[in-house]
């Protein structure tokens, strides 16, 4: 277990300055899978095949649960079947926060999200 993943999100509300570029290309190498895409807001995103639809649903009800116990909601999109996207960022403050890379660790390590 990454030392993200041993992390709790903490409540944003905002008023809080995202992170910088810098900051969050050195939380990156901790987040394998997942790639940092700009944009307004610049996000963290991982892409997942499955073999089929019930095992994308699946992990997706397994994302949603450790999203809920953390308080912290990434946007999901199961497509084309067996596939499933994960786009994180912090909507309050318009960008990425630590909270971000911590929900991507802890959803490394479900079970599943290794996927084929």
């Amino acid at each position: 277990m990454s030392d993200l993943a041993r992390k709790k999100c903490v409540p944003c509300e905002g008023g809080v300055r995202p992170l910088a570029a810098e900051d969050a290309e050195r939380l990156l190498p901790q987040v394998p899978g997942w790639s940092l895409v700009g944009g307004s807001p610049p996000r963290i995103v991982r892409e997942l095949r499955f073999r089929d639809f019930r095992e994308a649903l699946a992990f997706v009800n397994r994302v949603g649960e450790l999203a809920e116990g953390d308080g912290h909601h990434p946007d999901i999109l199961i497509h084309s079947w067996n596939r499933v996207r994960l786009e994180l960022s912090t909507h309050a403050i318009r960008g990425l926060h630590e909270n971000d890379f911590i929900l991507a660790a802890k959803v490394n390590g479900l079970e599943g999200a290794g996927a084929v």
